[in-house]
C-alpha cells in the first residue's frame, strides 16, 4: 500500500487575468477539492501547503517573456524541495494546484534524484515557446509552457533551474487527450514526443492506450514517472470550469479508465491536479466530479 500525501499547490502565477482587474481563481482549486472531502476519501496524511508568491505582473508588457518569471522560478524551487522530501520517503504526493506551471516543480524535483517520465493528460500540449509563436503566439504565460520549460524549451530562468534542464527528456514524455487537429502535432511528432489524441483514445480505449503508453517508462529507461492532470482534457459539457474550455474533450468515464492504469502503474510517483476553476462553477457540479475522478482512481 502507497502511502498518500495531499499537498496544496494554490499557484495562479502561470495564468493571464480572466478580465481586467482580476487574477485567475485557480488558486481555489485545492480547497474547493478538500471541500468534497478528498483527503479523508483518499486515505491520505496531510501534507500542508506550499504558499505562493502573490500575483503581481507588475508592468510585464507582451514581449517581454513568461511573466512572474523571478517568482515562478522561486516558487518552483520550494514546491520541488517539498515533493522531493516526500519521494524520498516513499511516499506518493498528490498535489492540488493551481495552474499547470505547477508540474515543473514535480519535473525540477525528480531531476535532482535521476531519470523520471511524465504522464500529461491535458487537452493541449503547453508547448508553447519562441520556437514556435508563430503556431502558439508569444510566450508569457507559464501555464501554457510547462511542458516546453520542461523539455529545455524556453528561457533558462526557468528551463534550466540549479543547472538541472532539461528536467524532462522529450522520449520519456507521455500526453493524451489533445485534441485532433492540435496545431502543437507535427512538432511534438517531430520531437518523439508520443502523443494520444482524444480520437485515438477513443477508437483503441483509454486503457489499452494508458498501458501500451507505459512501455519505456519503467527501469532501467526511467526511474518512473508522474501523471499531470489538467481539467480542461474534459470536455466541457461536463467541466465547464475552466480558462480553456475546447469542444472535443474527454469524457468522464474515459478520463476515469486513464488515470486508473496510469495511477495503478507501481512504477508511478506521484499526480498533480490543475486548471479547475471554482470561479466558474457556481453550483460545484464540476469539482465534484473532478474530485471523484481523482478519488477514484486511487480506489
Amino acid at each position: 500500500m502507497r502511502t498518500l500525501v495531499l499537498l496544496d499547490a494554490p499557484s495562479n502565477l502561470g495564468l493571464r487575468p480572466p478580465a481586467p482587474g482580476t487574477v485567475p481563481g485557480v488558486y481555489k482549486l485545492a480547497g474547493a477539492l478538500r471541500e468534497q472531502g478528498l483527503l479523508a476519501r483518499l486515505g491520505a496524511i496531510e501534507g500542508g501547503e506550499v504558499v505562493p508568491p502573490r500575483y503581481d505582473r507588475g508592468d510585464w508588457r507582451e514581449g517581454d517573456g513568461v511573466f512572474h518569471a523571478e517568482a515562478l522560478a522561486a516558487y518552483t524551487v520550494t514546491l520541488a524541495d517539498r515533493i522531493e522530501r516526500h519521494l524520498r520517503a516513499g511516499e506518493f504526493p498528490v498535489v492540488l494546484g493551481g495552474d499547470c506551471s505547477i508540474q515543473l516543480g514535480a519535473a525540477l524535483a525528480m531531476r535532482r534524484l535521476g531519470r523520471y517520465g511524465l504522464a500529461a493528460i491535458d487537452g493541449s500540449a503547453d508547448f508553447r515557446h519562441t520556437g514556435n509563436e508563430a503556431v502558439n503566439g508569444p510566450v508569457g504565460a507559464a501555464g501554457g509552457e510547462e511542458l516546453a520549460l520542461s523539455t529545455g524549451r524556453g528561457q533558462a530562468d526557468l528551463a534550466d533551474l540549479e543547472g538541472r534542464g532539461p528536467y524532462l527528456r522529450d522520449e520519456d514524455v507521455r500526453l493524451f487527450g489533445l485534441r485532433d487537429g492540435d496545431p502543437d502535432l507535427a512538432e511534438l511528432h517531430a520531437a518523439g514526443i508520443s502523443v494520444a489524441t482524444v480520437g485515438e483514445i477513443r477508437r483503441r480505449g483509454a486503457g489499452p492506450v494508458a498501458r501500451a503508453a507505459l512501455d519505456g517508462l519503467h527501469p532501467p529507461e526511467t526511474a518512473g514517472f508522474w501523471v499531470h492532470l489538467d481539467a480542461d482534457v474534459l470536455d466541457p459539457a461536463v467541466m465547464p470550469a475552466v480558462d480553456s474550455p475546447d469542444p472535443g474533450g474527454l469524457l468522464p468515464d474515459e478520463l476515469a479508465e486513464l488515470l486508473a492504469v496510469l495511477v495503478g502503474s507501481p512504477r508511478c510517483a506521484g499526480l498533480n491536479v490543475t486548471i479547475y476553476d471554482p470561479d466558474l462553477d457556481p453550483d460545484g457540479r464540476a469539482g465534484a466530479l473532478l474530485a471523484d475522478l481523482v478519488a477514484g482512481a486511487f480506489a
